[in-house]
């Protein structure tokens, strides 16, 4: 079996079963919703204790429960092609030049790890149309100047 096949045969069960993410992963629990709902997609790995529950919730053989349990190969052909996820990618491209600069200038020479990072999603209630409310936070890594001379900083951080 692929994992592009066990991630099928997740999303069938659910179905059948009339289930919905936020049910799946409060049986599922241990962390984030953001990172369960991922790892059945097939875009990130359970950890060993989670795979083995989620196993269990969807009926899942052992050799299915390890595929949970490894790493994926991560991302989708780009640009997307989803509404959804595309306007994601929307919102890098139009704002991403003006992030960069403002997070440069507040931090120094470097990057938001997508890899050390949080991510919360809520739903906002608002008058006229209820909002998605994301907030993420991601360690700063600021490049390393390798080479440098004495008397030359080490990283990308912001210079006094």
């Amino acid at each position: 079996m692929r994992r592009e096949e066990l991630t099928e045969k997740i999303l069938d069960i659910k179905r059948e079963k009339g289930w919905t993410w936020k049910e799946i992963t409060a049986e599922i629990g241990g962390m984030s919703p953001v990172l369960v709902v991922g790892a059945l997609l097939g875009q990130m790995k359970l950890v060993k204790p989670l795979a083995k529950k989620a196993a269990t919730l969807f009926g899942l053989s052992a050799s299915e429960e390890r595929m949970l349990n490894e790493v994926p190969h991560r991302g989708t052909p780009m640009p997307p092609t989803d509404p959804l996820i595309y306007r994601f990618y929307e919102l890098v491209m139009v704002n991403g030049p003006a992030w960069k600069a403002l997070i440069e200038e507040e931090f120094g020479d470097g990057i938001m790890s997508a890899i050390d990072f949080n991510m919360e999603m809520e739903r906002e209630p608002n008058a006229k149309g209820d909002r998605v409310k994301i907030t993420m936070s991601g360690k700063f890594l600021p490049y390393k100047y390798y080479g440098n001379e004495q008397g030359i900083q080490d990283y990308g951080l912001t210079e006094a």
